[in-house]
């Protein structure tokens, strides 16, 4: 279902909503604040589903106090958003739902943070809904192909993507992809993330960890911006900062709980090799990275030592975002050795290991896949073509067995 509204991005993961809601009699749908969930679930299923927010405190008051009246007010179908503020009415739902376990897509469930709706769903609803995840607007969302093929299923030939100039790329990447300001290009970009993140440090946090110095969580985020896509160090960031690492490790389970960063991990499966074990974090958004750096003007990103961080930030919420909008669990992971051959990203899926190197240079070389073609030969069983993602114009093989696609393909 398409709507008519401008503002409205043709969403990939709403073939997979439609599926969950013919299959479970209730879904779940987590996902950043200002991801879209809302305006998805209204603009595609707003037909069929009634709705119901508990962020306003009346409604959300009638739920607490009374969740059978609730329940009976807003029968199925029915969309109830933010229903992690009202974690009790999960087990009343389970019962009605068990009432009538045949009838599906009675309820969908949406909510910003993961740990307090997935503690609940646990509970409650296992077996019982169908859990999906819905970040901001990936550059195919943007770019209007949100079915894009990804880049292992359509071997040299081309594919569509968007031809832009350098300033207009970069441009997109520190919008970032919330669709309220990826969309209306004319709304002040700092002025937006900005406050976006005290929205976040206000309301969010809160509910998951009562954090007093909001001050020093705040120079957390720019701590953590500045070193995202780097090995994680607990003991530098703790020493920056003047706080416990156990106090480093509480907040970052806040913000991935709250869907904020996403911890890659190192692919170590054993093969003859010393493998670094250490963690990565990645800024889900790239805008929120881009503000948190201080890249707010294109021109200034493009000559930025930050740039390849900001490319890569980028490539990883692509395959994060595309795997998720199919209903795939993603595994994605780096691959680095203790003697510096590494792999950006190595994508785990159908008993394949895809790697993928990504350089912010328009010229691509075999030089730049040396990682790659070690990965390749390492893991020979499971390896497959591999992929150098750079910013130049041209789709070419490249090595033995690899290929180099733009960015804009990607």
């Amino acid at each position: 279902m398409k709507s008519n509204k401008i503002e409205y991005v043709r969403r990939a993961l709403e073939p997979m909503l439609k599926t969950a809601v013919a299959d479970f009699p209730a879904t779940v749908l987590s996902g950043p604040r200002q991801s879209g969930k809302t305006t998805l679930l209204k603009e595609f299923l707003g037909s069929q589903f009634g709705y119901v927010s508990l962020e306003l405190l009346g409604i959300r008051k009638t739920a607490l106090q009374d969740p059978h009246s609730f329940l009976n007010d807003n029968p199925p179908p029915i969309i109830i958003d933010e229903a992690h503020y009202v974690p009790k009415l999960f087990s009343y739902i389970k019962e009605r739902i068990d009432n009538n376990r045949h009838v599906k897509g009675q309820y969908i469930l949406a909510s910003s943070h993961d740990w307090l709706l997935m503690k609940s769903v646990c509970q409650s609803l296992v077996g019982r809904a169908g859990i999906l995840r819905l970040y901001s607007l990936s550059k195919r969302e943007i770019d209007g192909f949100p079915d894009r093929a990804a880049p292992w299923e359509t071997g040299l030939g081309t594919q569509q993507g968007s031809k832009i100039d350098d300033i207009q790329m970069w441009s997109q990447l520190i919008r970032g992809g919330f669709p309220e300001i990826a969309v209306n290009t004319e709304m002040n970009l700092p002025l937006w993330h900005a406050g976006y993140i005290q929205t976040y440090l206000e309301r969010d946090i809160p509910l998951i960890r009562n954090i007093e110095a909001l001050d020093t969580f705040q120079d957390f985020l720019t701590v953590l911006a500045v070193r995202n896509g780097q090995l994680l160090n607990l003991t530098d960031i703790s020493s920056d900062l003047g706080i416990s690492i156990n106090t480093v490790k509480a907040w970052l389970f806040v913000l991935h709980a709250t869907n904020q960063i996403m911890m890659i991990h190192p692919y170590f499966m054993n093969a003859g090799r010393k493998l670094v074990k250490t963690p990565k974090i990645y800024f889900t958004d790239v805008g929120t990275l881009c503000h948190l750096i201080g890249m707010d003007e294109p021109k200034n990103l493009a000559l930025s030592v930050n740039k390849s961080a900001v490319l890569e930030t980028a490539v990883l919420s692509e395959i994060i975002r595309m795997l998720t909008s199919r209903g795939i669990d993603p595994r994605v992971h780096f691959w680095r050795t203790t003697s510096g051959k590494e792999v950006d990203f190595i994508v785990e899926i159908q008993g394949k290991l895809i790697p993928i190197e990504v350089k912010a240079n328009k010229t691509p070389s075999e030089s730049m896949i040396k990682g790659i073609n070690t990965f390749q030969q390492d893991y020979k069983d499971r390896a497959g073509q591999g992929f150098l993602v750079h910013l130049g114009n041209n789709r070419l093989p490249i090595g033995r067995n690899s290929i180099a696609i733009p960015f804009s393909e990607f």
